[in-house]
């Protein structure tokens, strides 16, 4: 029988996704066909899990019991990280609570009372949606045969303090006082919770963290584990990992002392929004002054944040901002503004919202003409955009915000808008990020391992909410990253994760091949063996000089291809899929993006999968990493370089394509 064959593709879509998602999305869920599943299909990686069909989006309640790694309650279980077996996964789903993301955990010492005749039972911690009202809290439910079928606690919920953005539990055995601790995400307001508990059943308030870091956007999905630094020390750092929506998982490092956590200094910041220079024309602080209103979208004074039934709206300076989310999405309507003279070249302004061209957008008016225009990217975060309005200079203009949109994210937002003598571009937090890469989220690590193996391993649903029913992958959604390996090291500049792939990838190595002393010009230069498929994994030392850049084409065939690309200069490692194949459904897709990485003795190391669908990029021994979706064709399987500045050597560089997962067996 083949693997894959399981009654997980019975599960419908609806179950899967509220089964495994920190938040609820806008979008709408999209149907599935019911041809029978092949685990062939066009983009279908081949070594990396993903469902029979529906979506398969963050990873929760991770836990290793009898010989088996399990993935959401069992609907996948590995005993090597690497080969998965697909089961079912119960849903604890009521007619009027939803199932979101949590976590998992084996209660060896029965502290719940859950087990029977003297065998220790799982229980599973998780976040409860309550369908009519939309509140959020903590439940409970535990089982006796290993995770194979499932029992809510009849006391539940365990935690409620009446919120709409409390979720995401992790749970873990503190020993030094014996007890339990969850973390857990106060959303909107940009913190982490910790709770304490003799019996899971009953919780006490120990203290909040945050908001530091990355705060433009919700934070989401924590775990909370602690790494010991490999060296001869013997130093031990706590390490609190939060996934920030919708850009992807931050970290912090620092210690706990059984009641709160404590980061190391240079964590304890908070990036926020910086506001860049220019001459502000509408900030919205004090109304509407001259605006002409029409329709019913927009209140008659701008907005203070969300508005009722909104999730949580961040990233706006000030006080107030423009929101059309009124009264929800069905309201129509449209601002226009007073006009203003274009004095410097660029304009830029703060946006979020839906991504509805022409329906719901921003747009620049002179002549009573259209002359730009500008949407969000389906999230209720603002982040800064710009026009190039040079050519207008010494003309008088408008701004029209409009919104005809009554569908899903059918909304808009601006605030800030201002005249500027440089453009204004969207940009990562300062933060320290855990991946550079797109689609890179929900990370979570398992609460525990075989005996004697004291690796702390972690997966990332590997898709971002931005178009994750979008993506051309069918009849499924969504996937998780390869395992990776946390390590903590002890660095110049402090304490560090570095994340690479677990050994176990070697099991699917077949014969390698194998180059040495490449040296690369200006001109581009392919591989001179063909690769049949994109299911491969690479490793390159390359040595540059000082300003060096170098260019390494993947996936290609023609002008389309991925770039992992390399500033030496800069320091900036960088992932161009804008010409990566099917970048058109969605506009959110398309994108360049960038990692600080540094030169090592000149050289810089990359580690590389490609996995019909997906790059995963590790640089220098996990220093820094990039995780991105590819929609090649199944063609588009050439490998090229180049290096613009000439005087770059690829020391070395093997490949090995590797075996699927998904073979028939015997």
């Amino acid at each position: 029988m083949k693997r894959f064959n399981i009654i997980l593709a019975e599960l419908t879509s609806a179950t899967v996704m509220l089964a495994v998602s920190c938040g609820y999305s806008q979008q709408t869920t999209p149907k599935y066909p019911s041809a029978e599943v092949t685990y062939h299909e066009k983009y279908r990686p081949q070594y990396h899990l993903t469902p029979p069909r529906g979506p398969l989006f963050d990873p929760t309640a991770l836990v290793y019991v009898d010989g088996e790694y399990q993935v959401n309650k069992g609907i996948a279980l590995s005993k090597d990280l690497v080969h998965w077996k697909l089961g079912r996964a119960q849903s604890l789903s009521t007619d009027s609570v939803a199932e979101m993301s949590g976590s998992a955990l084996i209660d060896s010492f029965n502290t719940s009372g859950f087990g029977v005749n003297g065998e220790p039972p799982m229980v599973a911690i998780y976040s409860g949606l309550r369908r009519k009202d939309g509140r959020q809290f903590q439940n409970i439910a535990y089982s006796t045969d290993s995770g194979k079928t499932w029992t809510n606690y009849k006391g539940n919920p365990v935690i409620d303090i009446n919120s709409t953005e409390f979720r995401d539990p992790q749970v873990f055995w503190f020993a030094p006082e014996k007890k339990w601790v969850m973390v857990v995400a106060l959303a909107a307001e940009r913190k982490i919770r910790f709770y304490s508990s003799a019996n899971l059943k009953e919780w006490q308030f120990l203290s909040d963290f945050g908001p530091f870091g990355a705060v433009n956007g919700v934070w989401e999905c924590p775990d909370f584990f602690p790494l010991q630094v490999r060296d001869s020390t013997g130093v031990s750092k706590w390490v609190l990992e939060v996934s920030v929506q919708p850009i992807g998982g931050q970290y912090f490092i620092g210690d706990f002392d059984g009641r709160a956590f404590t980061a190391d200094a240079e964590f304890m910041k908070t990036s926020g929004i910086e506001l860049p220079e220019g001459k502000v024309i509408f900030d919205f602080e004090e109304g509407l002054a001259d605006w002409k209103k029409e329709g019913g979208a927009f209140s008659a004074s701008p907005a203070s944040g969300p508005l009722p039934y909104q999730n949580a709206v961040l990233g706006y300076a000030g006080r107030h901002l423009i929101n059309s989310f009124y009264p929800g999405d069905k309201g129509t309507g449209k601002l226009t503004s007073p006009e203003f003279l274009i004095d410097r070249p660029f304009l830029n302004f703060l946006i979020g919202g839906g991504l509805h061209p022409s329906t719901a957008c921003v747009n620049l008016i002179i002549d009573n003409k259209v002359v730009r225009t500008q949407t969000g990217t389906e999230t209720e975060a603002l982040y800064w955009t710009g026009w190039d309005v040079s050519s207008w200079k010494g003309r008088k203009a408008r701004l029209e915000i409009v919104d005809n949109e009554t569908g899903p994210f059918g909304h808009i937002m601006i605030d800030h808008v201002m005249l500027a003598d440089k453009l204004a571009r969207k940009s990562r937090e300062n933060a320290f990020w855990l991946d550079y890469g797109p689609d890179f989220y929900a990370v979570r690590s398992w609460v525990n391992g075989p005996a004697q193996d004291n690796r702390r391993i972690s997966v990332a649903w590997l898709g971002s909410w931005l178009y994750a029913t979008k993506v051309p992958s069918m009849p499924w959604k969504g996937g998780h990253t390869f395992p990776r390996e946390l390590k903590l090291v002890n660095t110049s500049e402090g304490f560090r994760i570095r994340q690479n792939l677990v050994r176990e990838i070697e099991i699917l190595r077949r014969d390698a091949i194998h180059r040495e002393n490449l040296q690369v010009s200006n001109r581009s230069t392919m591989l001179d063996q063909r690769i049949p498929a994109n299911v491969y994994e690479m490793v390159a030392e390359i040595e540059l000089p000082e300003n060096g850049k170098f260019e390494l084409g993947l996936c290609g065939k023609k002008e389309n291809k991925t770039i992992v690309s390399y500033n030496a200069d800069e320091g900036i490692l960088s992932v161009d899929r804008s010409k990566s194949g099917d970048v058109s459904f969605s506009p959110s897709f398309p994108g360049f993006y960038s990692a600080p990485v540094k030169l090592k003795s000149g050289l810089l190391k990359l580690h590389i999968l490609i996995d019909q669908s997906s790059i995963e990029v590790f640089a220098n021994d996990g220093e820094a990493n990039l995780t991105c979706q590819l929609f090649p064709g199944s063609d588009a399987t050439e490998i090229s370089w180049r290096a613009p500045t000439g005087k770059v050597k690829i020391q070395k560089l093997t490949i090995w394509p590797l075996n699927g997962i998904w073979q028939n067996e015997e």
